[in-house]
């Protein structure tokens, strides 16, 4: 007799939507031939690194070289338009302009993501500051933030293979635009001598990210220098580095040998040393993921490499349940740590991006209990002005008819709150019409942070 013949408490089916495996599906055509400047590649030639960051496309003259007339004039234009209002620089992966789908380009996670179009533009939140995280106050020498009590994030460089639209740093990271003239940390062995003896001197430091830009672009010898050094400290027991190059330029890890051997090195090492050294990664869309990704990971995976994901949640990327559900799957097949999904930072230029806090809120309901809890990311927002990552659910006040969200932190600034604020434009036409006018706007804010002030 069956299980479920003998006792009806059994099911006698597994639901559905239990046995999808769509997760598993990873794209292994040749994408890139789809591409005219592309079209005659061989895997090999596609798959060299150096080829992605020769060829990747840095203006909009590039951008016409390589689509050529799959898209029209009035696309172009409205790519110039982006290009001039954006805050960074302009720079795409081959790999990823062959994912994204020119059929559909306004639409596309991917060209939202990486190439601006002035028409989805919108203005920017009138409490948006450049360093919206205040980075910069919490910097002791250049190219470091100390801001937690035992842990430190230590920008190793400035510049990266590919360029967000949406980068929290866009006020040091890449080249100047035409309304922004960054703060540059460049990748300089006396500039990281002073970052290795303020944190020799802080013996409650003993976690450091190391990041920028990323550290795909540091030198094979440079990866092993940093992680070496660090770990010759004795009170350092943990140390991250900080990449995006998987998700968008996962062929720097398939034939750079050199910086992947000299990652595995310093993990390695730290193992004997009974330390942990991890590898960070940035995953915001399940398409990011293709059989190409998996070659670049494996070999991490099989030396026992902790590899950890931060997502961006991002309006119409990935701000729907079946896009994120997708993703934390995808990601732990491949033996991907889903870690943070981020609240988008507010960022100069980007405000089309951004999502309110309830969409993260409803989000991370719909993702907890898919997967296992270590593979289910926590849902955090970074507060504006310096006091830190919070879960999304831990404010003190959320006004959700004027998009206002207070948070305190009292392990990073105790006594302090710090805002946070959801698109406008997502707003009722009244509440937008009280965020035009500077009186109502203030009233608001000072009843917003009264309110957090009475529930302390």
């Amino acid at each position: 007799m069956k299980p479920s013949e003998s006792n009806p408490r059994f099911r006698q089916d597994v639901p559905q939507e239990m046995a999808r495996l769509d997760h598993r599906d990873l794209r292994d055509d040749e994408f890139w031939r789809a591409i005219p400047a592309y079209a005659q590649l061989s895997r090999d030639e596609f798959n060299d690194y150096r080829f992605q960051s020769r060829n990747c496309v840095t203006s909009l003259r590039k951008l016409q070289q390589v689509i050529g007339e799959k898209m029209d004039p009035a696309f172009y234009r409205d790519v110039e338009e982006g290009i001039v209002r954006s805050t960074m620089s302009l720079r795409i992966s081959p790999y990823l302009i062959s994912l994204i789908d020119w059929e559909n380009p306004y639409d596309d996670p991917l060209r939202i993501q990486f190439l601006p179009l002035g028409s989805q533009m919108r203005e920017d939140h009138p409490e948006l500051r450049l360093d919206s995280l205040a980075e910069q106050d919490d910097s002791p020498v250049p190219g470091l933030t100390h801001r937690y009590r035992d842990r430190a994030l230590f920008l190793a460089l400035d510049t990266c293979p590919v360029y967000c639209r949406f980068c929290t740093r866009s006020y040091a990271v890449g080249l100047d635009t035409e309304d922004v003239e960054k703060v540059h940390f460049g990748a300089l062995t006396d500039r990281w001598q002073e970052v290795f003896t303020y944190v020799e001197s802080r013996p409650e430091l003993e976690d450091l990210v190391i990041s920028g830009g990323d550290v795909a672009n540091l030198k094979a010898e440079h990866i092993e220098h940093i992680g070496m050094r660090l770990l010759d400290i004795e009170h350092v027991q943990r140390m991250r580095f900080a990449s995006k190059a998987p998700a968008i330029m996962p062929q720097k890890l398939i034939t750079d040998r050199a910086w992947t051997d000299a990652l595995i090195r310093v993990v390695e090492e730290g193992r004997v040393r009974g330390k942990e050294v991890s590898l960070h990664t940035h995953f915001n869309h399940p398409v990011e993921i293709t059989e190409i990704t998996r070659g670049a990971l494996e070999p991490l995976v099989q030396r026992g490499v902790i590899i950890r994901n931060q997502t961006v949640l991002q309006r119409r990327v990935n701000d729907t349940p079946n896009t994120m559900q997708l993703l934390v799957q995808r990601l732990g097949w491949l033996g991907v740590k889903p870690y943070y999904v981020f609240v988008h930072d507010m960022v100069r230029g980007v405000e089309d991006l951004r999502t309110s806090l309830q969409t993260a809120i409803k989000l991370e309901k719909q993702v907890r209990g898919l997967t296992s809890g270590f593979n289910t990311p926590n849902f955090v927002l970074d507060t504006m002005g310096g006091g830190g990552k919070r879960n999304v659910h831990a404010f003190e006040v959320y006004d959700r008819n004027n998009g206002i969200a207070v948070y305190a932190s009292p392990a990073v600034r105790p006594g302090d709150l710090f805002f946070y604020f959801d698109p406008i434009d997502e707003l009722s036409p009244e509440a937008q019409d009280r965020w035009r006018d500077p009186i109502h706007r203030a009233s608001m804010l000072e009843d917003a942070m009264q309110r957090a002030r009475d529930c302390e």
